[in-house]
């Protein structure tokens, strides 16, 4: 599955519906976010089957930062079924994050 775009207005849709979705909060000029985007295509291609990947720049789409408490970034949440169950924040590696939905499947 590829990696998801999602805006204030999407969210509700692509995010909170059934099954694991691991959200990326970054914006454009964040050094850390650059470096964890490819980990996300790496992470896409090995869990992309059971776990959506979408993606929300903090910039364009301050409600969902702001409803989620996303104070730094790059920060990842896991919803699953609709709900946040965990939250990591900075970089982290492939393995880091495997880990981390694990816990949620």
């Amino acid at each position: 599955m590829a990696i998801v775009n999602v805006s204030d207005n999407s969210f509700t849709n692509e995010v909170e519906g059934s099954g694991t979705v691991l959200v990326d909060f970054w914006a454009p000029w964040c050094g850390p976010c650059k470096m964890i985007a490819p980990v996300l295509e790496e992470l896409d291609k090995e869990v992309g089957e059971s776990v959506k990947i979408a993606k929300v720049n903090v910039d364009d789409n301050p409600e969902s930062a702001s409803r989620f408490g996303v104070m730094s970034i790059p920060t990842l949440i896991v919803f699953k079924d609709g709900q946040p169950v965990d939250k990591v924040v900075g970089f982290q590696s492939k393995d880091a994050l495997k880990n981390v939905l694990s816990r949620h499947q």
